[in-house]
């Protein structure tokens, strides 16, 4: 197989994988509308399971990689003679990709790839290709929605109305956006939709992230810090963004939250998994901060037990930031697009095994 080759006669052959969170249709259609000659046919299959099965299992993988979960079958009997696979949630394991000997890609309809055995597919010469900022600007406006929320107690006032109440008085300082400095650890694609959308509150915007050259913050109005100690200490709210990676991987601990001034508040709607989720508490039963909101947990759904669940002082939410219908099109618009880029060019840009592949 040659990486670098184009297909100017014969079109890809595509199979796509739907879930109950992105249809296979969606990837059909954008697919028949964007591919033209050079993609087809596309076969489409639906990963088995319920929503929260195919949840459960995408938790799994997360933490355990594709491998983890049971061998989706009727993936493997539908892949035998496709060229690119097109999956979101669904695992590709070794088996899978035994299973389809022409494969030349996989493409993901997410930015993360724990689904994907992608030193499998490397060692097979097959692309992974993810797509980004796919879910940016959904996970940015519910990001300010967790901190508008907690910085006025707007769920706190909400609860208590439906149980009869009319609360005014509410144990943290009722912050207002305007005149605060904000701090976002993370400049990628969210952090990046985020400070936009915050233009209008009058906030100053303090951002870590030493992964994006200087000129980046300064056009988005961000003020670079040097170090992640500045974004803690200096911020009243902050905004966690960063990408789960090996070297990030709990990399917020207690000693963060010491730094934070007592009328902070700190909101995730990254991964859980960025944080010492057992500091956090603490730093919230004592309030050592003021408050957190939180749409991404390390058991989801929490146990109903969960010492989490009794925090007046958190708000909140399923792992929804990134679930809009703009975002489930966008996300299959995104994978046909790249699969008409490898149907044209023999290549994937964006493709995380690019380099291994010889295509850079």
């Amino acid at each position: 197989m040659s990486g670098g080759s184009t297909r100017e006669t014969t079109a890809l052959r595509v199979v796509v994988v739907g879930d109950l969170f992105i249809p296979a249709g969606y990837y059909v259609d954008a697919l028949a509308e964007l591919g033209g000659p050079r993609v087809g046919p596309v076969r489409s299959v639906h990963w088995q399971g319920t929503k929260v099965e195919q949840h459960a299992a995408q938790q799994t993988m997360e933490w355990h990689g594709p491998e983890a979960v049971p061998v989706p079958g009727e993936i493997v009997d539908a892949v035998g003679e496709a060229e690119v696979l097109a999956v979101h949630f669904a695992p590709v394991s070794r088996e899978v990709l035994r299973a389809a000997p022409r494969l030349r890609a996989v493409c993901v309809a997410r930015a993360g790839l724990e689904n994907v055995d992608v030193a499998a597919a490397t060692a097979r010469g097959v692309a992974v290709v993810p797509v980004l900022g796919r879910n940016a600007t959904a996970v940015a406006e519910l990001a300010i929605g967790l901190m508008l929320a907690e910085t006025r107690d707007i769920t706190r006032a909400d609860a208590s109305v439906k149980g009869g109440g009319w609360r005014k008085d509410f144990a943290g300082p009722g912050r207002e956006i305007g005149g605060s400095t904000v701090g976002l650890i993370g400049l990628g694609q969210v952090g990046r939709a985020f400070a936009e959308r915050m233009r209008g509150f009058g906030a100053r915007l303090l951002a870590y992230d030493p992964y994006v050259s200087d000129d980046v913050p300064a056009r988005h109005g961000v003020v670079r810090a040097d170090e992640l100690d500045t974004v803690f200490r200096e911020s009243d709210v902050v905004q966690l963004f960063a990408r789960l990676t090996p070297e990030t991987e709990r990399f917020v601990g207690a000693r963060h939250f010491a730094l934070m001034k007592p009328t902070a508040y700190f909101v995730n709607t990254a991964r859980s998994r960025l944080v010492d989720t057992e500091a956090l508490y603490k730093a919230l039963v004592n309030r050592h901060i003021a408050g957190a909101g939180l749409d991404v947990h390390d058991q989801e759904p929490l146990a109903a037990d969960s010492p989490w669940r009794s925090l007046e002082n958190v708000t909140i939410t399923t792992h929804y930031a990134g679930d809009t219908t703009t975002t489930t099109l966008r996300s299959a618009r995104l994978v046909a697009e790249a699969v008409t880029e490898l149907a044209a060019t023999g290549r994937c840009a964006a493709a995380v095994n690019a380099r291994a592949l010889g295509w850079v």
